[in-house]
């Protein structure tokens, strides 16, 4: 279960979040497997935000990648979000879309899909709007540093989004339980992290390029949270039919944590 890990650098050079974005995120009948993993996220985050009643003035993702999918349901129930990744051409690929630039990645699809869960399809133009409005920053990111968004400094924030991230930046599990503690400490007291994480992986692809993935079970990823200081109050988990070109993920769960 242990491969070469993917180093800082290796993501830096070798990322790229148009291949990433056009491999995992083209939504749609026919896409196969990567589509079934995007349905269920959108499905359990619209269960955590819309009837899950999270809600408040601020919420921080933690290496949201290129991807704004995860933001679409938080955007109804936060004031304003700060995206955060660690490799500038990710961060730069959010901002493309933010600033609404030719050849921004077309996530109308998608966020018409969130429109139909929350009740009305043809208000997805305004979803985008939303969403471009709440988002106030877009941050560089070290989940493995004491301070994550360090040289900044925030207000510890209401909630804590991380989607597909930590099991990416952490080479092992003292390093992943390291970690989440780290992420804590930008989250009130009393605060919620909602938390979509893969098991069972180890690799996945992007482009031509191959990625390691920290080997997690539900157990190592419950015991990190409560190590943290972390209280799970629901969890739901999926098997993945597994796509053997670009992951060998097994499973995929979401769960919501209340920080001590």
């Amino acid at each position: 279960m242990e491969g070469t890990f993917t180093e800082k650098d290796s993501y830096a050079q070798h990322f790229s979040p148009k291949d990433y974005l056009e491999t995992y995120y083209s939504f749609g009948p026919g896409q196969g497997d990567p589509s079934a993993l995007l349905v269920f996220s959108l499905k359990t985050l619209h269960k955590a935000f819309h009837s899950g009643g999270l809600k408040g003035d601020t919420l921080i993702d933690i290496g949201s990648g290129p991807t704004i999918y995860q933001l679409l349901s938080a955007c109804e129930s936060f004031r304003e979000i700060i995206a955060t990744d660690y490799t500038d051409q990710n961060r730069e690929e959010m901002q493309r879309w933010l600033r609404k630039e030719p050849g921004a990645f077309d996530w109308s699809p998608v966020v018409k899909y969130v429109c139909e869960l929350e009740g009305d399809r043809e208000k997805w133009a305004q979803k985008e709007e939303k969403l471009r409005r709440t988002i106030k920053q877009v941050l560089k990111c070290d989940v493995t540093q004491p301070n994550p968004l360090a040289p900044v400094s925030l207000p510890p924030a209401d909630c804590l989004l991380s989607t597909l991230c930590l099991e990416g930046a952490c080479k092992d599990l003292p390093t992943y339980r390291s970690a989440m503690k780290n992420i804590s400490s930008l989250l009130k007291p009393k605060g919620h992290l909602v938390l979509f994480a893969i098991l069972e992986e180890t690799w996945y692809m992007v482009g031509q390029h191959k990625f390691s993935c920290l080997y997690l079970d539900q157990k190592s990823v419950e015991e990190a949270l409560e190590e943290a200081g972390f209280v799970i109050e629901w969890l739901e988990g999926t098997p993945l039919s597994s796509s053997g070109a670009l992951h060998d993920a097994q499973q995929v769960c979401l769960l919501v944590a209340r920080k001590h």
